[in-house]
């Protein structure tokens, strides 16, 4: 018998405050413009979209104190984490369509908080080409798309770090990062001195998706909240050529599908966030087409032809 999945709100958050490049704010209309509600709707699931969150404009400003547009940061992740937090306790399931990865501070900001309310473990994947455990002190940019782990792990500014109620939202423990491989020299200390357990492409080679999505999903049951944070530059630039901060040899096509299939198997996400699709680098809107075909795989979609 098919899964029953919770009813499923989507909304957008189209800004690339947090981005070093110009285009992700499109991100929420193109993954629309591929499908991704029709497609949710087409495998029986209660879907409504809730239109964009609301926030300041991009004043594409150089770092201050570490942080580019710290301030416009922290409010669009207020309204992400706002939205986030009504849907999950109206008993939906949040789809947060960015933008930028910065903007996941604010989605499992709520997710955190949900989870704390109900006395539920949380596990965070990290789909990512980049582990995202910047600061301001070692940041080669200021983009605060390359911090969001290290804020919700609390280092960062307390705007971030506080955002959802006192002190870290989650612990390194809770999140396990897939496909990354591209981590700055600094950056690196860094998760290793928070023993981040990451599944990077060289142990992907070695290994197989598998058995690194087996390892990832493990200790999953009915009091853990799955969080899936899904940055589309995880994918080779090859299949996914429409993100701005392209790293190559990334996950292929039945990679990252088997990698959605095995979380649908093992009950699927509670919550998930679809970002850095930036149509202005696109071809045809080919990455973000490809992004709404994960997402079905995700929601139960599978290739299998055996029962």
């Amino acid at each position: 018998m098919p899964k029953k999945h919770l009813p499923v709100s989507v909304f957008g958050a189209p800004t690339d405050i947090g981005a070093g490049t110009r285009g992700v704010s499109m991100g929420p209309e193109a993954l629309r413009v591929a499908g991704l509600v029709e497609a949710l709707a087409g495998r029986g699931i209660d879907v409504v979209d809730r239109g964009d969150v609301e926030g300041p404009r991009n004043p594409w400003q150089p770092p201050r104190d570490g942080y580019r547009h710290l301030a416009e940061v922290v409010a669009w992740n207020r309204a992400v984490m706002d939205r986030s937090l009504a849907e999950l306790e109206a008993g939906r399931m949040p789809v947060m369509l960015g933008g930028d990865h910065s903007l996941a501070v604010g989605s499992i900001s709520a997710v955190a908080r949900h989870c704390r309310a109900r006395g539920k473990r949380l596990r965070v994947l990290w789909l990512d080409a980049h582990a995202d455990f910047n600061t301001s002190t070692i940041t080669p940019s200021g983009n605060v798309h390359g911090m969001p782990v290290a804020c919700l792990c609390g280092l960062g500014p307390s705007e971030l770090v506080d955002l959802g109620g006192p002190g870290p939202a989650i612990s390194p423990a809770d999140v396990r990062q897939i496909g990354i491989r591209s981590v700055d020299p600094e950056e690196k200390r860094l998760v290793r001195e928070h023993a981040l357990d990451i599944y990077d492409m060289r142990y992907i080679d070695e290994v197989g998706m598998k058995q690194v999505m087996e390892a990832a999903l493990a200790g999953l049951d009915g009091d853990t909240h799955l969080h899936v944070s899904f940055d589309v530059d995880v994918l080779d630039p090859e299949i996914a050529p429409g993100t701005g901060t392209r790293v190559p040899g990334g996950l292929n096509y039945r990679e990252a599908q088997l990698a959605m299939e095995m979380i649908a198997d093992a009950g699927g996400a509670h919550s998930l966030d679809v970002v850095e699709v930036n149509p202005a680098l696109d071809w045809r809107n080919r990455t973000a087409r490809l992004a709404v075909d994960l997402v079905e795989s995700l929601f139960g979609k599978s290739t299998l032809m055996r029962d």
